[in-house]
């Protein structure tokens, strides 16, 4: 099965909480404090790898969280690091935000890395709260902690000439024939299940041509296997539209021309702007040459070649035709990034609440952490807290709820009078 279209969920991991802990042995019962700092937490990171060219193993694995740091421990022991996650994606992986639809990353280049999510940084430990006058400090660091997004991964294949058409009419065996790739042939509609890619040698030029699954009309609309396959059209820099010259799937070769080349239209992304070149393909079948001559007629403007896969008629003039028009044409560029999530230490946020006169009530992350490992009813312990409630602004806040001096100030499962 092919799949180039999936959401899947990721989440950094959170920073290990740094300890509180001091130093005791039998022979020194009131050591200084030596609690660990947490580990960091483990990175989201996207890596292209060149032998993928699908999204397959996606399929069933849709959840990646990278293991949290590990907590510190006492005589100063840093947690452990968690594990980073490497998430391998096919070459042309567009990378969404999933809430925002902002592209955060086109994994354009082969080899290309890019770190989506970093873990978040672990809490320091005790002894990095000491002073000269603060020297049992009986609290510590909480580790950061990270969120979970939900991104979009959508395969656009990277190929500089897209072979387009209705079914069976020669793309694969054209790309067969002129390229590497191996595509599976036969005489039925849909054969191509899937786009395939081959690198072409031709004329000291090397390009990469991909056989686009057939459209039919309707494809813009969903009909068929097109608008499954429309968006790897949308990196060529050059189109290559097949028709059966012959008719020999019962269609007119004038129709189908029009046919595939609205569908292009409808579908947008500005596909049908891309230039074309038009191989009137299976010339082998035709007992006279009057289908060519009314197709060129018909559309003076179009740059045709006549082809035979069977033959081998025109493949040489077609590749020529396509090595020069590539020369003039420029290179595509990576889609344009508007978004990158990357850091966890965004500002906590906290609620303050008046319950009734003189009491409040202040809630949130942001509280959370500054009161993790702090002891409220040590007053050393609770003059850092105290410090921090400031320099967070939340005495400012409060204040600005109408807070006076004594009123109540509840925190976590503390109350305590705020004096001036």
């Amino acid at each position: 099965m092919f799949l180039d279209k999936v959401i899947i969920t990721c989440k950094a991991g959170n920073g290990g909480n740094g300890c509180v802990s001091f130093f005791r042995d039998k022979m020194n019962m009131r050591g200084g404090p030596d609690g660990g700092d947490g580990g960091k937490g483990g990175d989201i990171i996207f890596k292209v790898d060149r032998s993928l060219t699908n999204l397959q193993n996606f399929r069933y694995t849709k959840v990646f969280r990278a293991p949290n740091g590990a907590d510190g421990s006492k005589k100063k022991m840093t947690g452990k690091a968690g594990k980073d996650i490497v998430i391998f994606v096919p070459q042309g992986t567009v990378i969404r935000n999933v809430k925002t639809g902002y592209v955060l990353k086109d994994m354009f280049d082969a080899n290309e890395e890019f770190v989506m999510l970093r873990g978040g940084r672990g809490g320091v430990g005790n002894p990095k709260f000491a002073t000269s006058t603060r020297q049992t400090p009986n609290y510590a660091e909480p580790g950061i902690k990270t969120d979970e997004y939900q991104v979009s991964l959508e395969l656009k294949t990277i190929a500089d000439v897209g072979l387009v058409g209705f079914p069976n009419v020669g793309k694969s065996s054209i790309l067969a024939a002129v390229s590497n790739a191996k595509p599976k042939i036969a005489n039925y509609h849909f054969t191509t299940l899937a786009p395939n890619i081959g690198v072409v040698h031709a004329y000291d030029k090397n390009f990469v041509m991909a056989d686009i699954p057939g459209l039919i009309e309707g494809a813009s609309e969903g009909e068929g296997l097109g608008l499954e396959f429309l968006r790897h059209i949308e990196r060529t820099r050059l189109l290559v539209h097949v028709i059966d010259i012959a008719g020999s799937e019962g269609r007119d070769p004038i129709d189908d021309y029009k046919i595939i080349n609205n569908e292009l239209k409808k579908y947008g992304a500005g596909v049908d702007k891309i230039p074309q070149i038009v191989a009137l393909n299976k010339c082998d079948l035709l007992d006279n040459m009057s289908s060519i001559d009314a197709f060129k007629k018909k559309y003076p403007s179009a740059q045709v070649v006549v082809t035979s896969t069977y033959t081998r008629e025109g493949l040489d003039e077609l590749m020529l035709m396509i090595a020069r028009k590539l020369e003039t044409l420029p290179k595509r560029e990576r889609l344009e990034t508007e978004e990158v999530i990357v850091d966890p230490h965004k500002k906590k946020t906290y609620t303050i609440t008046k319950v009734k006169p003189h009491y409040f009530d202040v809630e949130g992350e942001l509280i959370d952490q500054i009161a993790f490992g702090v002891v409220l009813k040590d007053m050393t312990s609770f003059a850092y807290f105290q410090k921090r409630m400031k320099d967070e602004g939340i005495i400012d806040a409060l204040k600005a709820k109408g807070m006076v001096d004594g009123d109540t100030i509840k925190v976590t499962n503390v109350e305590f009078v705020y004096m001036e």
